[in-house]
């Protein structure tokens, strides 16, 4: 009986609990563009434990219908939009529009394609290299890895120091940014490589002349941009290993990188490289002290979602590099014998030690970025950095000198900078951004020998604007300006012998601290106001035929050593000398580029033309004799110059398995006050590189590459020097070019599954196939010995 009744209850009670779980509630509103809160049409909205969706219509508008109360996951997707997910709670109909972002291919943090990022300007000359490529140079330097690019080249001490050559330009015309950040190592030696471990970046790009204002009006040659990896918006870890054995130099490399990022998005990095090599060797001969010991570390944590984000990062990098032995000249006359022997003075058996000359660079970074998103307006972001670079250079001296370096500096460089961008309009983007700088130099004392480089103190401003229109879908327009600052206080000690030599007493007299007789303590304050300007056009077709123009004016301050320089650079083996009457330089750069892209091959065509105001360049003008004998001296001066240059690079798919890729540059540099050629302008080379692909043979990829170095026949005249040895005049040809030389190389690579996610990528790499002797025009040791001879580097990568 009592079953009977509670069974009667039950059949009772089924209809109110059915009223009190209606399933008949909508769920209604619109999906619209974070940015101008323009509709989107064709997002699709799914609620996968019922397995119901909705697409939006024309006006952004959706509805789902027959909802029971309760707690649901929505996910949100668009065709040209990051899939996103929401939780939502319905207890009655209820109405929600939601945001997604719809420009998300030109967001900088998510512009990732292949391992490289993409554009950072419409109209300016621009390449990329990605991940993969800097893995196959990853027991490289930076340098190395740019020669890749068309219109690159480098200027090099050898095969261990290697600075980025664009368009003809480098030092202080070149910028590096390393994750945002602008370094500031000392780049204004020939013989100071950037401070930079090529591991910690994912993808590199580049964008010739001053067509990227955001990062520096004084780029009159280009920005190098180190970026990283964008992270997975997921809950995951990952990491590499990278190892290399390299036969020239005996030793090898290991990098190893580790990556977790959790489910609220925050994430963190680290990683670390070590590198050792003892003396390279040239066809014929030992390289006597040419070893390198470097070592990197970079930790970084944050979190990246789409409304906000804040990074952190510090890094350290540590070099210890040997200069080649012959290139240490005691005077003038070791630079005669060493330029007409053609075999270096000094050849030892091989030998891992660091042996004096040598540098020794140490580079710490640290930087705390943060952005955030705002409705229908755009996104802002701050930035702080710290940098603090020390160099030290140890000259070949007696007793306990010897280890006591000659040159000893240390460069310390806060800047804080910010920017906002607007990007509420379909067609039209614009960026506004400040930036603020205080870097001080301090040599020190301790050393024995005259400072090269004085104490200062350095200011910069900046402040620009940026704005990018998309006229239809073919032409789109771009054009900025920025206004930069600079002041430097320096104090430094002039010979007053110099002084008056260089006219100094006559034009600076307001400018002396201290009278000590055959000596002046100087005080220059020194200020610099720059204006940088550029437009451009871009024009595309069909999304494979693309044409850019682009006028950059760019305005560079003098750096410290064009302006301070005064007395022996060990490292160089030279004299320099700069010049307080130094101001700034101006370029005026029109280039054009020119693009086909097919399924089957590609070309591009960019030449460019450069006309340079007041020119600052370094070149050899004589001899000066010193306690510790004659040397060349190296002076800076100003002149009206011209570049005029040519790249050309495509690439054809024979087949599925083959593929030739080629390369052409050219550059004509010329003193056009004085009608003779620029010192240390590129030679022509042509590259070339065959490849053979067999995805199903575990990946197999073989290439065979081919570089053909023309010799450089416009360079500046020679001169004559008294030779103390000879006790006459004998002709110096410190600006005779080498020869034209050709290099073959060959690359191979395979893949294997360890299982899981873990793959091996194993790799065997050979450079100068042929051992072929070669000296290069750009190489500052090519008076002393030949390049590098053959080169075999086996690699293995571990991805888990």
């Amino acid at each position: 009986m009592i079953i009977r009744h509670l069974y009667i209850v039950i059949l009772l009670l089924i209809p109110a609990l059915g009223i009190g779980q209606q399933c008949d509630n909508t769920l209604s509103g619109k999906v619209l563009d974070f940015h101008n809160k323009s509709p989107l049409t064709g997002a699709t909205l799914f609620i996968p434990e019922l397995d119901v969706s909705a697409i939006t219509d024309f006006n952004g508008l959706y509805e789902i219908k027959n909802l029971c109360e309760g707690k649901y996951e929505l996910e949100i997707m668009h065709p040209e939009c990051r899939t996103v997910f929401y939780t939502v709670r319905i207890s009655a109909n209820t109405e929600k529009d939601f945001l997604l972002e719809h420009h998300l291919e030109q967001l900088e943090e998510v512009q990732v394609v292949g391992g490289a990022i993409s554009k950072k300007t419409n109209s300016g000359l621009e390449q990329r290299l990605a991940s993969e490529a800097l893995v196959r140079y990853s027991g490289a330097s930076l340098g190395d890895a740019l020669n890749e690019l068309s219109g690159v080249s480098s200027i090099s001490t050898g095969a261990t120091i290697v600075k980025p050559v664009i368009h003809g330009l480098n030092g202080s015309r070149v910028l590096v940014l390393n994750d945002g950040v602008r370094m500031q190592d000392m780049e204004w030696g020939d013989e100071h490589a950037p401070n930079v471990d090529i591991n910690a970046a994912n993808a590199i790009s580049i964008v010739k002349g001053a067509a990227a204002l955001q990062y520096g009006g004084d780029a009159i040659g280009g920005v190098i941009l180190l970026e990283q990896e964008n992270m997975p918006a997921k809950d995951t870890l990952y990491g590499k290993t990278v190892i290399n054995g390299i036969y020239n130099g005996r030793g090898g490399s290991i990098s190893s990188e580790l990556s977790k990022v959790f489910k609220d998005q925050w994430f963190l990095k680290a990683q670390g490289s070590y590198k050792r090599l003892g003396d390279q060797e040239a066809p014929d001969y030992n390289l006597s002290n040419t070893g390198i010991a470097e070592s990197g570390l970079s930790l970084q944590f944050g979190k990246k979602t789409f409304n906000w984000g804040v990074h952190a990062r510090f890094s350290y990098y540590d070099a210890e590099i040997a200069i080649l032995r012959a290139s240490h000249i005691g005077n003038i006359d070791d630079l005669i014998r060493s330029i007409n022997s053609g075999i270096p003075e000094i050849i030892r058996p091989f030998t891992y030690d660091l042996q004096n000359p040598r540098q020794k660079v140490t580079h710490y970074l640290g930087k705390v970025a943060l952005y955030k998103r705002f409705e229908g307006l755009g996104k802002l972001s701050f930035q702080y950095d710290f940098q603090d670079n020390r160099r030290l250079e140890y000259d070949v001296r007696r007793g306990e000198l010897n280890d006591q370096a000659s040159l000893d500096l240390q460069l310390t460089t806060h800047t804080l900078s910010t920017d906002f961008k607007w990007d509420a309009d379909d067609k039209l983007e614009m960026q506004f951004g400040l930036m603020g700088r205080y870097q001080e130099n301090f040599p020190n004392p301790a050393t024995g020998v005259r400072r090269l480089i004085p104490d200062y103190e350095k200011i910069d401003l900046g402040i620009y604007g940026t704005a990018e229109y998309r006229i239809n879908n073919n032409w789109e327009v771009d054009g900025g300006i920025r206004y930069d600052y600079s002041q430097i206080d320096a104090l430094k000690f002039y010979q007053t012998s110099r002084w008056e030599e260089r006219g100094y007493d006559q034009d600076f007299s307001d400018i002396v601290v201290e009278d000590l007789g055959s000596q002046l303590l100087t005080n220059p304050v020194l200020d610099f106001n720059n204006i940088s300007v550029t437009s451009g056009v871009q024009y595309s077709k069909n999304n494979n035929t693309f044409f850019r123009f682009n006028y950059s004016l760019s305005q560079r301050a003098p750096n410290p050593s064009e302006l301070f320089s005064d007395g022996l650079h060990h490292s160089a083996a030279r004299i320099e000398l700069g010049d307080l009457r130094i101001k700034s330089e101006t370029s005026n750069k029109i280039s054009l580029s020119f693009e086909k892209q097919y399924q089957d091959w590609g070309i591009t065509v960019e030449p460019y033309a450069n006309f340079l105001v007041d020119f600052i360049l370094l070149e050899p003008t004589g001899v000066e004799f010193t306690i510790r004998g004659a040397f060349p001296v190296w002076t800076y001066r100003q002149t009206d110059s011209r570049l005029l240059g040519l790249d050309i690079s495509g690439y054809k798919n024979w087949n599925e398995q083959w593929t030739t890729e080629h390369q052409f540059s050219i550059v004509k540099g010329t003193d056009v006050e004085n009608d003779i050629p620029l010192i240390n302008v590129p030679s022509a080379n042509f590259r070339n590189r065959l490849r053979f692909t067999k995805k199903e043979w575990k990946g197999l990829e073989v290439s065979l590459m081919s570089n053909l170095v023309f010799r450089q026949n416009e360079t500046p005249p020679n001169f004559v020097v008294f030779s103390p040895e000879q006790q006459q005049d004998v002709l110096l040809e410190i600006n005779s070019p080498p020869d034209t030389y050709h290099l073959l190389g060959f690359t191979s690579k395979m893949e294997f599954s360890l299982g899981g996610a873990r793959v091996l990528t194993t790799s065997l790499n050979v450079n100068n196939i042929l051992n072929t002797s070669f000296r290069d025009y750009l190489d500052r040791q090519r008076f002393f010995a030949d390049g590098m001879g053959r080169n075999i580097l086996l690699q293995l990568i571990i991805n888990y």
